[in-house]
């Protein structure tokens, strides 16, 4: 990248949002850890100022507007603009195991509720905080990690609220394409698979590093890159 980049990452205290927040900061871009515990964002950054980077840490509950507002006036205060913002925060109510088990007949619709303000209001949540500074300089990333349990073209049953969450997420990334317009501000989903993080658990196939790499590709498109897509292995997936 010709020059300095900044970027928020919510949910970047740990597992996937942690491992891209390491890899924007090798990158060199201005990195700040969007944490709900505040405690484990520190905790977290301090892993990666053992590394040599220097990430800023940010207060962050994506499920709260007010929140959200703070923390992105706290980013821009710090960096001056936002040029990224990756979407990470999420839920998965319960064990792997239990939330493979519900379906439309038993989920608790309070359930279903939470997990889509936290991984689908919440990101819109976001979206909207950041736009006008991205729409300002005329340039931005917004990157939603998302899940192929939420593809209509494979859908299966089981993870009801989650698989209702990451849908709608996708559909959250094609309607702010399409609301965006063309540009210079990009919106894409992406899957980073069955990762060994504490939502994927130790059996997972795939190494943190592995479920970043998407992510980090999407961050940092060129200017002729793709908006309005969802990637696995920065390729195009069906929807």
């Amino acid at each position: 990248m010709a020059e300095t980049r900044t970027a928020l990452v919510t949910g970047g205290n740990r597992g996937i949002g942690l491992e891209i927040s390491r890899q924007l900061a090798r990158l060199g871009v201005l990195t700040a850890i969007g944490s709900r515990d505040k405690a484990k964002g520190e905790a977290a950054a301090a892993q990666l100022r053992a590394e040599g980077l220097e990430p800023a840490v940010v207060e962050l509950d994506v499920t709260r507007s007010e929140s959200v507002e703070a923390a992105v006036a706290q980013t821009c205060h710090l960096f001056g603009r936002i040029d990224i913002l990756v979407n990470n925060a999420g839920v998965l109510q319960g064990s792997t195991a239990a939330a493979g088990a519900t379906n439309v007949a038993n989920v608790p619709i309070e359930e279903v509720l939470s997990t889509l303000d936290a991984n689908t209001i919440g990101p819109l949540r976001m979206i909207q905080a950041v736009l006008p500074y991205m729409q300002k300089e005329g340039y931005g990333r917004i990157v939603n990690i998302s899940s192929t349990l939420g593809q209509l073209s494979e859908m299966g049953g089981g993870y009801t609220s989650y698989r209702l969450s990451k849908t709608a997420l996708n559909a959250l990334t094609r309607t702010a394409a399409a609301d965006i317009g063309p540009g210079n501000i990009k919106v894409n989903s992406m899957c980073p698979g069955w990762v060994r993080t504490d939502m994927g658990g130790p059996n997972a196939t795939r190494s943190i590093e592995e479920g970043a790499e998407t992510a980090i590709w999407l961050a940092t498109l060129e200017d002729d890159g793709p908006t309005g897509g969802f990637f696995r292995d920065k390729k195009p997936i069906g929807w």
